[in-house]
This record gives structure tokens, sequence and C-alpha cells, in this order.
């Protein structure tokens, strides 16, 4: 068969990737992808790669009809069809067998391998000036929620000030870009901030070494406490994912901390981002969770943007990941918080990418029907992590969700940037 034909050409790729080996340490499994009654087959012994028909059942199954299939091999892939997780996850149209602790062992091997066989050209984007050496960080005793804690953040820039949220199980070097680019720093005080528990921020010296776990309540007291106490006056906030729902939850319940809020990626209700293997003892969780964000990114975002992304995903302190999604999974509702929202004190603008099934467009429609005066902007070719995924083509996008919020709520940028947003100086 043709397509199975393709499948297989595409995996050959994989014999001589240099990133196989880091994704497949030790790893012995048999995998058939079943297009209709034709298997393509391939196998890890000890982590070494071969492309050979099994000579029994395989471990891991992947099927579907050849038209599903067919989709996977499109230059781009549509949405679902780009990333094994994805179909592991998202697309109805895939089925994948077998033991649960063994596809988690794999995932990190099978995303590199739907990587190269879900090839894309690289969304365009004009080139962005940057400076590193414009960004300062530090750290600040920040008494919140009944505790102290010692709180890592960055700045860069000078204007109205802007509050970066990182996603869940993150940190804030997900907005390096955003903070080392010189346009925005023209027009903007851009603050940067690792949660406790995250990145360069600590957990409390008085931890117990409890579970980890998010709450609402906890995270609004943290964000409440870095506005007021960090930053040290009411601002714009700009939330990613986890972020997202948190710069909505701000601006309808603390509205006098938030003067916009840009929600980059924002869910309605995330369901089904929490897997028992993102902490668990049979799964190296670094390799697992890196491999299972990277699904949720765009085939049409650069491989360098997508493996950095990954990487600090890859860096988390254990059950912090899980730990966050029992905010952002669980608790988070949109359709409670968004009619709290008054748009005409605090502008909202809703950034959406087309290859998000965690928190996709249709997500933000809903949540644009609910906040009357809200900006929604689709951004076909990004994922979950547009920025840094791909910034430089994030960039124009959150440009404008950015004067939304300038406009809406008639505030003024930093004299030295221009107001039109696509025309940030560099």
């Amino acid at each position: 068969m043709a397509i199975a034909g393709a499948l297989r050409e595409r995996i050959a790729r994989a014999l001589t990737d240099p990133e196989i080996p880091r994704q497949a340490p030790h790893l012995s499994v048999r995998v058939r992808l079943l297009v209709g009654e034709d298997g393509v087959d391939f196998a890890f012994a000890e982590g070494a790669l071969s492309l050979a028909s099994l000579s029994g059942p395989p471990d891991i199954e992947i099927s579907a009809d050849a038209e599903a299939w067919r989709k996977v091999l499109l230059v781009p892939p549509p949405p679902t069809f780009h990333a094994f997780t994805a179909l592991d996850i998202a697309n109805p149209e895939f089925a994948v067998r077998g033991e649960g602790a063994l596809i988690a062992r794999a995932r990190p091997a099978l995303e590199r391998i739907f990587d190269l066989i879900a090839t894309s050209p690289i969304a365009p984007a004009s080139p962005v000036r940057r400076d590193l050496s414009q960004i300062r960080g530090g750290y600040t005793t920040v008494r919140a929620a009944g505790k102290t804690y010692e709180v890592y953040s960055e700045t860069a820039g000078s204007g109205l000030p802007v509050l970066l949220l990182h996603t869940a199980g993150a940190d804030s070097r997900q907005y390096l870009d955003q903070m080392s680019d010189v346009g925005f720093a023209a027009g903007f005080k851009l603050t940067a901030v690792d949660l406790p528990f995250h990145g360069r921020s600590m957990p409390p010296r008085d931890w117990d070494g409890e579970p980890y776990t998010l709450t609402t309540a906890l995270y609004t007291e943290w964000c409440s406490a870095i506005i007021e106490q960090v930053i040290g006056e009411p601002c714009i906030v700009v939330g990613g994912s986890m972020g997202a729902a948190m710069a909505l939850h701000l601006a309808a319940e603390r509205p006098d901390l938030v003067l916009g809020a840009v929600a980059v990626e924002p869910p309605f209700r995330a369901k089904g981002r929490i897997n028992p293997f993102q902490n668990n003892v049979a799964v190296h969780g670094a390799l697992h969770n890196g491999a299972f964000v990277r699904g949720l990114m765009s085939p049409q975002s650069p491989q360098s943007g997508r493996r950095r992304a990954s990487w600090i995903y890859s860096q988390g302190a254990p059950g912090v990941y899980p730990g966050d999604l029992a905010f952002y999974s669980l608790e988070f509702d949109g359709a409670v918080t968004a009619p709290r929202i008054d748009a005409k004190r605090t502008p909202v603008a809703l950034l959406c990418g087309g290859y998000d099934y965690s928190a996709s467009p249709a997500d933000g429609r809903q949540l644009e029907a609910l906040i009357p005066g809200a900006y929604l902007q689709i951004m076909p070719s990004l994922g979950h992590f547009p920025m840094c995924e791909h910034a430089d083509h994030f960039r124009p996008y959150l440009c404008h969700a950015l004067q939304h919020v300038v406009d809406a709520a008639n505030l003024r940028m930093g004299a030295s940037a221009s107001s039109a947003p696509s025309e940030i100086q560099d």
C-alpha cells in the first residue's frame, strides 16, 4: 500500500537521527503502525532502532484507516494528526493499544519518530532584534498565603508594567525571547517570574516535603503578592495555558491589580491533561514529560524552538507538573470565570494556537462569547507554547493583543515605542 510505504520511508529517517538515542535510552519495545490491514513495524532493542517485520504481536499498536494515515502524511498535517501524543489523546480516528507504562516509556521515542513522519515547512516570520543583556534577574522575598517565599524574577525594558506567567510545570525561561526583544522593551517593563516550586524559585524553607498541589486560592495569593511586592503596581498580565487561566481569573476577581489580560492558549475546561505517568516511579519523568508536551506543539514551529520548550519540562521537579494540572485541569472553569470579567474595565485578549488540543481555538471562541468586548485571534500555525516554540511568528499576534489592551484601557506605552502594534520599534 502506498501509504504504508510512505510511512516506512519516513520512519527510516530515524535510523540515523541524532536525537533518537537521547529519547530511547535502554528502551526495548516492538511497535506496529496499522494502516487498515497493512502493518509497518519497527522495534527498539536496548535503545537500538530497527525496521523489520515482527514475528509476533507488537507491544504497542497504533491503528487507523488509510484516510486517517493519509492526513498524517500531509504537509503540513492537520491538527491532532501531527504528533504521537495528539493521536493518542485527542484524535478519535486513531487507537493506541498497549500497556500504559510501556507506552509512557516509549513516548519520547515515538514523539520523535512522528516528528520525522509529520514533516512540515516552518511558518514564516520576520527577523526580530534581541539583546539578552537587557534582562536583569534577582530574588524578592515575598509573603503570601501565610508563608515566606524566595521568588526569582527577571525584568527588561521600561514603560507599562507587564507580568508574564509561565505554563504548568514550566518556568519563566519560556519568555526568554520576549524578554530579550528590543522592541517590546521600548514600550513595556516586562517581568517574568518563576512561581514557587518552579525553575529558580525554591519551595519555602518550611516545606515539609508533602506532595505539591496548586489550588486556585494558592495561585491567586501568589500572583496577587507578586504584583504587589515584586512589580509594585497594577499591570497587564500575560499568561500561557495555566497562566492564561490565572490571567482571566485575576481579571475577574482582582481587577484592582490588573490593567488588562492577554490569555495565551486559554482553556475553557482543560480535561485530559493529567496522565498517571507524569509522576510515576515506573517511568523516567524528565523524558516522559518533555515528550508529553511536545505533542502539543505545531509541526510548523522550528525544531530548535520545540526542543527548547520540551527541555524546560524535562527539568521540572517530580510532581510539579501534575500538581499544577490540579488547578488547570480540575479547578479552572471558563464557564464560571469568563462571565465575571468586565472587559470594559479590564480588557481581555485571547490568543489560540491552531495545533493546541489542550486549550483549543474552540475554547477561545467559547470564552469570547462569554466576555463581551474580548479580542480573539486564532494562530493557525502555532501550538500550545507559541512564546517559545516559534517566538518570531508569534510576535505580531502578541503585539496586536497588547495593543488591544493598551487602546481599550487608554494606557500609554513608553515614549520610544510606536503606537502601531505590528511596528513596535526594533
